[in-house]
């Protein structure tokens, strides 16, 4: 896997990865057929992974392709090939980051861990997440147009019915929630009660960052520390904290504590407009990243690299 290299300058520019939810029947499938070396990564990956990864993107089915044992590793390689494809355009990013799974996307970027290792351990990342919580029992949706301390109350009072929390900050007005049916349904009631616009059920077979967790985060921690990380080619912002890291040395805790903790992704995008990103690339399939970030941060730059056309686009607008 070849990562970009921050050889020349390119001031501004960050790298952010999507992660569960952004994926789709299909994704991947036109820069597999206009690059055709891409479609090397899907071969190694299939080989690490057991079955053949390029005909689940391309071709689903849809229900297989959303549980999480699958989203993963087909997000990540469908990632890594778009940044494959970026490559050429030889731009040097200042900091990338990546929305929960997309953050092993974003290591890979940076060279913290190699192709086949992300591969590996998003598949027993996407395996323990799934037996953590029964299948069918779990629920995610996002809620909007409320405040983070008006669904941490919600969250709080819906408590009494089951395990409930908030999972992703995304970006002003848009907070998702993350636990057991029953609290998390008891969650979007009282949240529409305080003035919650509209609550979306999102396509994630399993509550991922709430304390429901921590199981699969333990099982985790041990394959991580199998890993032999290196130092970052340019800083990661973490979802944890919304942190800067650099050193091996930090990764894996961080990415243990991902799992169980809130994704702290408007405050990662504001980071990495403090350290001067004006432009940020979203790297793999759909624009769900883009969209939040111009919420963030409303004088940013966005762009995407998902198919040929917008890579073309994101050339030009490069002027490269």
């Amino acid at each position: 896997m070849t990562t970009l290299q921050p050889t020349q300058s390119s001031g501004g520019i960050g790298l952010v990865f999507p992660g569960q939810g952004s994926q789709s029947v299909g994704m991947g499938k036109a820069l597999a057929e206009a690059y055709p070396n891409i479609r090397g990564l899907y071969e190694e990956a299939s080989s690490v992974l057991g079955y053949d990864i390029a005909a689940l993107c391309f071709h689903g089915p849809a229900e297989q392709l959303n549980l999480t044992e699958y989203t993963q590793p087909a997000l990540l390689v469908s990632s890594l090939a778009a940044l494959h494809a970026l490559k050429p355009l030889g731009i040097a990013p200042i900091a990338v980051a990546g929305h929960s799974l997309g953050e092993y996307s974003a290591l890979v970027a940076a060279e913290g861990m190699t192709y086949p290792e992300a591969v590996a351990i998003v598949q027993k990342r996407g395996r323990y997440m799934a037996e953590a919580v029964p299948s069918g029992t779990g629920l995610v949706a996002a809620l909007l147009g409320l405040t983070g301390d008006i669904v941490k109350e919600v969250c709080r009072d819906a408590s009494s019915v089951g395990v409930v929390a908030a999972a992703n900050f995304n970006s002003p007005g848009q907070i998702v929630i993350a636990g057991e049916k029953a609290a998390v349904e008891k969650a979007i009631e009282l949240a529409k009660a305080k003035g919650c616009k509209k609550a979306i059920p999102l396509p994630v077979s399993v509550p991922v960052h709430t304390p429901l967790m921590q199981k699969a985060a333990d099982r985790l921690a041990e394959d991580l520390a199998a890993i032999a990380w290196c130092d970052l080619k340019m800083p990661l912002i973490n979802n944890a904290e919304a942190k800067a890291i650099t050193k091996a040395s930090d990764i894996q805790a961080s990415l243990v504590r991902q799992l169980p903790s809130s994704v702290l992704w408007e405050d990662s995008v504001r980071a990495m407009a403090e350290m001067g990103v004006t432009t940020f690339i979203e790297v793999g399939p759909g624009t769900v990243l883009s969209g939040l970030i111009r919420r963030i941060v409303p004088g940013a730059v966005t762009m995407n690299v998902t198919d040929p056309q917008s890579l073309d686009a994101t050339r030009a607008a490069l002027n490269v």
